[in-house]
């Protein structure tokens, strides 16, 4: 998977320095967010990707991040799991809360944040020794489950909410990497959602995929929303328009605009949102 830190800087810029970003629209009323993010920064040594970032994510609902590469989007979705803490050279600062924990806190366990917020990437990976069933169940056995009947009923369950029980249950033990590209996803997403995270993020997972394969992926988002929350990266916007509730645009590491996806597609606030999703530059 290409990191943000990998691609090239962007040295010119089509539109005048980002203004500030308005504040962060809250969550509807009623629903308390699922992320708060504060004044978030994160460097990969010297090179500073994100520049006090702050937005609410609401919760059972699509959130899309867009902008071209190099702007960031990867690196804060992969704030939201603590993935930097797997790179030496990363410094986050700021805060994020997950239903009003401090994920960055002291007293709080890396690997349990990740297990509460699933990450799917751009490239399906499928553990390529192992059965179609051994890949949605390999998190379970790693998380110490060992009753054999719970293994499979969650096993089934997740299969089925990834939209791919029908496709593979005469199939389950054959290896993973027999199913096509687009079934490869699915099991991919079927695996995070085995160990019962609250949250999904997905780092453009259709991206490789053709129009089929990512309808399917398009419909199964919009099922799992009614159960957890999802923050999508995609350089598709024809495909945030189609998915999501509400989206971010970032560019040079900045969050520039942040509102109701009909909104920000239609009557953005800022030029560079609109320059960028008119395809006038990106």
């Amino acid at each position: 998977m290409t990191n943000d830190t990998q691609l090239p800087a962007l040295k010119t810029a089509p539109s005048p320095p980002a203004p500030v970003a308005p504040p962060a629209p809250a969550p509807p009323a009623g629903l308390a967010a699922t992320f708060d993010v504060r004044r978030l920064n994160v460097w990969f040594g010297s090179h500073h990707v994100l520049r006090n970032v702050s937005l609410e994510i609401p919760p059972k609902a699509v959130t899309a991040i867009i902008g071209p590469s190099g702007c960031g989007k990867s690196t804060f979705l992969r704030s939201l799991n603590r993935m930097h803490d797997l790179v030496p050279t990363a410094k986050v600062e700021g805060r994020i809360t997950l239903f009003g924990q401090d994920l960055y806190g002291r007293d709080v366990d890396a690997s349990l944040v990740r297990r509460r917020v699933g990450m799917v990437f751009q490239k399906s990976n499928p553990f390529p020794t192992m059965s179609v069933a051994e890949n949605v169940t390999v998190g379970l056995r790693l998380n110490g489950l060992r009753r054999k009947g719970v293994i499979l009923e969650r096993m089934e369950r997740s299969l089925r909410m990834a939209a791919l029980w029908d496709e593979v249950k005469d199939r389950l033990e054959a290896n993973a990497l027999s199913l096509s590209g687009g079934q490869q996803q699915r099991l991919c997403i079927a695996r995070a959602l085995a160990i019962e995270p609250e949250v999904l993020l997905m780092d453009e997972p259709a991206s490789a995929l053709d129009p089929l394969a990512t309808a399917k992926i398009e419909e199964l988002i919009l099922q799992l929303k009614n159960d957890f929350t999802i923050v999508i990266v995609t350089h598709n916007m024809q495909q945030a328009a189609r998915i999501s509730g509400r989206t971010a645009f970032f560019y040079l590491g900045e969050l520039i605009e942040y509102d109701e996806t009909n909104r920000m597609f239609t009557s953005p606030r800022q030029k560079q949102t609109e320059d960028y999703v008119t395809g006038r530059f990106g």
